[in-house]
């Protein structure tokens, strides 16, 4: 992250403006850590990804478990989650299994994956069910994603399972399409670190009628889910986000194999565009640079995402929430001063050669706009050289 404390004159920014230097932020030992020797070479990643729970992402994530221990690996459960299903049960087999933890949580007792006990025995291979995991409240780590981030630092190969509804630059989409907000979600550099992704597909009629037959969720709690979540469009959605993005995955591994492992990026060698999102301390920031990041992914180019700080510091919680958000998502983070946030804005743009902005809706009324233009508004009359993308305001809006 790159935080500069100038605050440039507005009438400066104007006289500079025709792609002068700005004297704005800029990145600051972002390849200091490029070179870094590794101790130990990487475990590898496999992810076996699903539109939504009851596919069978468990049951193949163990049934690869036991072919890779018949070809003779050292194959071990960090942690599965059977949710009583017998089948995924029985699947389990001669697997070893290493004992979960127990954390003391407001007088209950929570189960979560020994970590240290998976890195003290050190398998060749283990498997970690359900990657979108928030663990109990004084864990070494906050995410299950960070533990398995751990292993493969260590050198062990781990096999895991995730549902497309978890994944948090899809957040805003998932929600419009089922009236459900994710809470646990994993950053998509995860998954695009992964280097397999095995896709567990069936129909969303063969889905519902697992559920039916009481094969997902007990009796009582299938009809509800069928009616609710899992009705026939929401999983035909789902669906199609899933196909999509690991469609995206093999995609981007082609190109990988076409160039060779050590190539840069295709968008740093050949690709035009580049995409800022604006964001502030409003309700809707997140969804203002998730968008940013859909369409930075859309057309393969890098992402900066910039605030502007004036006068009083953003609000405390939400701010940083935004920034960390915009740093898991893989942007170019950038926290600048400037007395004018507008040109504060086309300044950096300018610099930056920017040629896709993004930035949210503006939530004045018509009368205040009248008299106090907002930051979109001002952006739209200034000469930037970019498309401006302007990201609508719900309100019911969360980060």
């Amino acid at each position: 992250m790159t935080i500069s404390d100038h605050r440039p004159d507005p009438e400066e920014l104007l006289d500079r403006y025709q792609l002068r230097d700005t004297a704005l932020a800029t990145p600051a030992d972002e390849d200091a850590t490029a070179d870094a020797s590794e101790p130990r070479r990487r475990g590898r990643l496999r992810i076996y990804l699903g539109m939504a729970a009851g596919v069978g992402k468990t049951y193949a994530m163990l049934n690869e478990g036991h072919r890779r221990k018949a070809r003779g690996a050292d194959v071990v459960i960090g942690l599965v989650e059977t949710h009583h299903r017998p089948l995924t049960e029985q699947q389990i087999g001669d697997l070893e299994v290493i004992p979960r933890r127990q954390v003391m949580y407001r007088g209950a007792t929570l189960e979560e994956m020994d970590t240290a006990a998976v890195l003290a025995r050190h398998p060749q291979v283990v498997l970690v069910d359900e990657l979108a995991h928030t663990n109990a409240p004084g864990s070494p780590h906050a995410k299950r994603y960070q533990d398995v981030e751990e292993l493969r630092d260590a050198g062990i190969t781990v096999i895991t399972t995730l549902n497309i509804q978890h994944l948090e630059g899809l957040n805003d989409i998932i929600e419009s399409i089922t009236g459900v907000r994710q809470r646990e979600t994993v950053p998509d550099g995860v998954l695009d670190s992964a280097d397999e992704i095995e896709l567990v597909d069936i129909s969303p009629d063969a889905l519902r009628a697992r559920m039916r037959h009481g094969n997902v969720y007990p009796a009582d709690k299938a009809q509800l889910a069928l009616d609710r979540y899992f009705t026939q469009s929401n999983l035909t959605a789902l669906r199609e986000l899933t196909l999509r993005r690991a469609a995206e995955k093999t995609e981007d591994q082609l190109e990988a194999l076409m160039r060779g492992r050590d190539a840069e990026p295709l968008w740093g060698a050949v690709a035009t565009e580049r995409v800022m999102v604006c964001f502030d301390s409003t309700p809707h920031a997140g969804q203002v640079v998730r968008a940013g990041w859909r369409l930075a992914r859309g057309l393969h180019a890098p992402l900066l995402a910039v605030t502007v700080v004036r006068g009083r510091v953003h609000g405390p919680q939400l701010l940083p929430d935004v920034m960390r958000l915009a740093e898991d998502l893989g942007a170019e983070v950038y926290r600048v001063s400037g007395s004018d946030i507008a040109l504060t804005l086309a300044a950096l743009a300018r610099e930056h050669h920017i040629t896709q902005l993004v930035i949210g809706q503006p939530t004045r009324s018509r009368w205040e706009e009248f008299w106090h233009p907002s930051v979109a508004n001002r952006l739209l009359r200034l000469p930037l050289g970019a498309a401006i993308h302007i990201v609508p305001a719900r309100k019911d809006a969360e980060t």
